[in-house]
């Protein structure tokens, strides 16, 4: 158990193995961002089609499949942001305080950007999910449809009746469009896809991803807010 152990510190401890950690689990949590998106704009299509969503991934795996999600996503940012703090830490160690290059510091303030909106990111997501799908009070608020499903489509549009929680969830929001926008583009250059050529197309996917995400869920509390979404 303890070779075992002693092997996997000894990867870890690897600037190469971080790096892949951070692009896998940052894949991950992109397609994560996407289909969480999608779902949870049925909103606009209607009660029905979100809380027949919600039903779906209430009985996935008989229960268990959004339990594996929850633990997954906060799992997958956790090793993200260690991954993230312990590299950036391991290569200003390596640089030390001297920069010959001003782009170099550049970069060393966006990473710096980097661990901060990761890490406020990391809380909201916490926030979120004892919010609005741990701890509900679904019971005694009577969020329950006519079907009896979970009414997430009335809880939505109550939660995101109070400003407070619509300003803290868009706050949230355009951290994360901005943490986004830099970390897409990171993914291809750490998996070393980038080159010179394709470079201009992956910065404006990148951001283009996280403008579309950045839209897509703002528009639920501001339709909310509006009074489009009743």
């Amino acid at each position: 158990m303890s070779g075992v152990l002693g092997k996997f510190t000894s990867v870890w401890s690897s600037s190469i193995a971080k790096k892949l950690v951070v692009a896998v689990t940052g894949i991950l949590l992109l397609l994560f961002l996407a289909v969480h998106m999608i779902g949870n704009l049925l909103i606009y299509v209607g009660a029905d089609a979100i809380n027949a969503y919600g039903e779906f991934l209430q009985h996935l795996l008989h229960g268990w499949g959004v339990w594996i999600a929850r633990v997954g996503l906060l799992a997958t940012v956790a090793l993200h942001v260690v991954a993230t703090i312990q590299l950036t830490r391991q290569n200003r160690a390596a640089r030390g305080t001297a920069y010959a290059y001003k782009d170099t510091v550049v970069a060393t303030k966006a990473s710096r950007t980097m661990i901060y909106s990761g890490l406020l990111i990391f809380a909201f997501i916490v926030y979120h999910l004892l919010h609005f799908t741990i701890t509900p009070d679904a019971g005694d608020a009577g969020y329950y449809d006519a079907e009896s499903r979970h009414d997430i489509y009335a809880m939505l549009v109550t939660g995101f009746s109070n400003p407070l929680v619509s300003g803290v969830y868009i706050l949230a929001m355009c951290l994360l469009y901005a943490h986004l926008g830099h970390g897409f583009s990171s993914i291809f250059q750490t998996l070393g896809l980038r080159t010179e050529r394709n470079w201009p197309l992956i910065v404006w996917s990148g951001q283009a991803y996280a403008l579309l995400i950045l839209i897509g869920n703002c528009s639920i509390p501001v339709s909310v807010l509006a009074g489009l979404v009743k």
